[in-house]
């Protein structure tokens, strides 16, 4: 059983009902961790609710390079990212090994900017991940992990559980999330979805991070990624019952981290 586990909701600050149901679902204990999109329309209430409900330490950065409008001006003139209206449409294969010098800069100044406008509203970040898992193709994962441990934040890994997975996608985010560790520094060693959970073994040891999506179910809570009438408070009890929940950081970080390169 893993020693601890990390329930994390994507999209903070993607709209006001995504914002209502975050908050429900951290005042219910549902959830230990969220993260938060800079670039997105309720992005300021999401702060304001960060400091009302005492979130602090608790929401990451969603970094976000694949929806809506960049914050920075540097990534718009990259047509692998932006489209001609300055607007994020990524054309960026998921097998791309590579970037150019031009390319990887505009990454680092969208970067800055969605991290210093967190800054700017009072809330530090505490851990790294992206919208759509835009950081599970190579360079760009690259270019987060070494943000975050510029940062001193944990980064979320590839997920790594689940029984779709074949060899060469196994083989794959294996070497990735060595190189994500290596570069970062802290993360948590399993990361899975919902279904995930609900369909595989727990790992033996370790942190685990479950990627939720919550949604309102009555009065409990859904997930995007199961059934429409399937509970993921009921999921979680079942499958993580008793096993302490807790935020990024709690993740311990490791000594062979390569803070910052070019």
């Amino acid at each position: 059983m893993p020693s601890r586990v990390i329930i994390n909701a994507d999209d903070f600050g993607l709209n006001r009902e995504e914002n209502a149901v975050i908050v429900r679902a951290f005042r219910r204990g549902l959830i230990s961790s969220a993260t938060l999109m800079a670039n997105m329309p309720a992005f300021t209430q999401a702060c304001a609710l960060i400091h009302a409900e005492g979130l602090h330490g608790r929401v990451g950065l969603h970094v976000n390079l694949t929806y809506g409008r960049p914050l920075g001006s540097a990534i718009t003139a990259q047509r692998c990212f932006c489209n001609a209206s300055g607007e994020f449409e990524l054309r960026l294969p998921r097998h791309r090994l590579w970037l150019s010098r031009a390319v990887c800069a505009a990454i680092d100044d969208e970067l800055q900017a969605q991290w210093q406008r967190c800054l700017d509203h009072g809330v530090r970040p505490s851990h790294l991940d992206s919208h759509q898992h835009v950081h599970n193709i190579w360079p760009v994962g690259e270019r987060l992990a070494r943000f975050a441990a510029a940062q001193g934040v944990p980064l979320r890994l590839a997920r790594n559980l689940g029984g779709n997975l074949g060899p060469a996608k196994r083989l794959f985010k294996a070497l990735l999330n060595r190189r994500l560790r290596r570069l970062a520094g802290r993360c948590a060693e399993h990361v899975c979805t919902p279904a995930d959970l609900r369909d595989q073994p727990l790992p033996a040891q370790g942190t685990l991070e479950v990627i939720s999506h919550p949604c309102n179910l009555g009065e409990d809570f859904g997930d995007a990624c199961l059934d429409s009438d399937e509970s993921l408070t009921a999921l979680l009890e079942r499958r993580l019952g008793g096993i302490p929940r807790v935020a990024y950081g709690a993740v311990p970080g490791h000594p062979a981290a390569i803070p910052c390169a070019p």
